[in-house]
């Protein structure tokens, strides 16, 4: 099993069809995207001198020779290591000194900051600059057959946005992101040929992932010329192709919803917008449906079983007329249809439904384990089921609610505080436009809660007692804020994850 056999049949069924675009401009049909595919494979085997199994790293940007890299690296037989490019250096390093990164693919804008590498690191043994003079090298490559691989076999090292320490990398198979992909079909969309999938976030995770059932079904990939979310390239994607799908985090949607390029468009060729990595607020929800209508699709996943643990229909999305619609809509959805989930105690005892505990799932979508870390897969997949470390419980109608990260619980006075509901409740004052909340360590109570708070600077700033007011009005006065810290903007990382372990540091730098 090789997922890399996608490309050829879509070259044989749809040889002239379009396979990658650049916003409007058609790169390569599927007949031509095949034979590059198969060159770049045969360069990387004979030029590079790789064997099946070894590594190749992706740094770049969001572009047309991403994809072509990503299926040459599986055609030959190789494990692809999609690397964000927004990372430190010494990130980099990090995942490719860890991997064993034998070359890396890199475009321009990162040869200059990648190229110290080839020293520092023991086994890269070379840089490929995409487009570049290597690259064309490996496309001019003889072509070579699809190599055979075995469905456990690894194809994609997904190393993990590391919030909370160095990143680990866990390890996708041929079967595991075959999986993903069939479950998209059964419980997101059903994908035409002529569908479209918008590849604006970052390809090395979310996007890239929920890019592989579209070309397994021979849709286009399209790139927006900048690599990146900007509402005018959007804009001019859904007026030129049909169908339009893409992945984007929360604050993403967010900032799309207010964008005057989207807000006038013409949205008839959007299909869906899958959202997820992250928590969406009820009220940039209802704002985002307002714009989009029912077409918002959310998932909850992790790298580990990626992008597949749970799902929010459109369906769901869309009916407002049930009585429980808000509470579902702050759900992530009820189990995939490839995957068992569980809410389970301290000793993996599984809960019934309204009662809170760590978040479990096992399936073939599941990775194998981290690489090259035994002990921290022996700690995370405990008798076939991988304990996600968050936090949720099960409705009666099977409605899966995320409470918080185990590791962003809050415990104040012997009393278990959920940082989400806490920031829901003040994300409902008009000048707030975003917030945090977390734990501060406190004598008294063992743990106090401190809400950092973003304020338009439009508005007139919210004072501490109308926030006050406005959780006394909506959650217990325990978990009301003991300490507001008014921001100018919250710590993420590059996927838009908010870093409360950078909160936490302030809290500690300034006890």
């Amino acid at each position: 099993m090789n997922l890399a056999v996608w490309i050829e049949r879509n070259a044989r069924r749809w040889p002239q069809r379009p396979a990658i675009a650049s916003g409007d401009l058609v790169r390569t049909d599927w007949a031509t995207c095949a034979r590059r595919v198969a060159a770049v494979a045969g360069g990387l085997r004979s030029g590079q001198g790789l064997q099946p199994g070894d590594r190749v790293a992706i740094v770049m940007r969001n572009r047309p020779e991403y994809l072509e890299a990503l299926f040459a690296i599986w055609h030959a037989g190789l494990v692809a290591v999609p690397v964000n490019a927004r990372l430190h250096l010494d990130e980099i390093a990090h995942i490719a000194r860890h991997s064993g990164t034998r070359v890396m693919i890199v475009d321009d804008e990162h040869v200059a900051d990648t190229q110290p590498l080839v020293e520092s690191v023991d086994t890269l043994d070379a840089l490929v600059v995409a487009p570049g003079s290597e690259w064309d090298a490996l496309v001019r490559s003889e072509p070579i057959p699809l190599v055979d691989r075995a469905p456990t076999d690894a194809a994609w090292l997904f190393y993990t946005s590391g919030t909370t320490g160095r990143p680990k990398g866990a390890t996708l198979s041929h079967r595991n992101l075959l999986m993903m992909s069939l479950s998209y079909f059964a419980d997101i969309d059903p994908i035409d040929p002529a569908d479209a999938v918008l590849l604006a976030a970052p390809i090395s995770h979310g996007a890239g992932l929920y890019g592989l059932p579209h070309v397994a079904r021979g849709a286009v990939s399209v790139i927006p010329p900048s690599g990146g979310v900007d509402g005018d390239e959007i804009a001019a994607v859904l007026g030129r192709w049909t169908g339009v799908s893409f992945f984007a985090a929360p604050t993403m949607v967010k900032r799309l919803t207010t964008d005057p390029a989207i807000v006038s468009a013409d949205l008839s060729g959007l299909k869906t917008i899958i959202y997820g990595g992250a928590p969406m607020y009820l009220s940039d929800l209802t704002d985002a449906l307002d714009v989009f209508g029912p077409k918002l699709a959310q998932i909850y996943g992790q790298g580990e079983t990626p992008m597949t643990i749970t799902a929010l229909s459109k369906a769901d999305h869309s009916d407002r007329d049930h009585p429980r619609w808000r509470e579902r809509v702050q759900s992530v959805g009820v189990p995939r249809t490839d995957v068992e989930v569980r809410v389970v105690d301290d000793d993996g005892t599984a809960l019934p439904a309204g009662e809170v505990g760590e978040i479990v799932v096992r399936g073939d979508v599941v990775m194998s384990g981290y690489w090259e870390q035994p002990e921290a897969t022996t700690d995370a997949i405990r008798d076939g089921w991988l304990r996600t470390g968050d936090v949720g419980s099960f409705d009666a109608d099977g409605y899966l609610t995320l409470r918080d990260r185990s590791k962003d619980l809050i415990i104040s006075g012997g009393m278990n505080i959920y940082p989400r509901e806490v920031e829901e409740a003040l994300l409902r004052h008009d000048a707030v436009t975003a917030v945090a909340v977390v734990g501060r360590p406190d004598p008294e109570w063992g743990e106090a809660v401190v809400a950092f708070v973003v304020a338009d600077d439009t508005m007139t700033a919210p004072s501490v007692e109308e926030l006050d007011e406005l959780c006394l009005e909506q959650i217990a006065r325990y978990k009301r804020p003991k300490d507001y810290r008014f921001v100018g903007s919250l710590p993420t990382n590059n996927y838009g994850k908010v870093l409360k372990r950078e909160l936490r540091q302030q809290l500690d730098d300034t006890a």
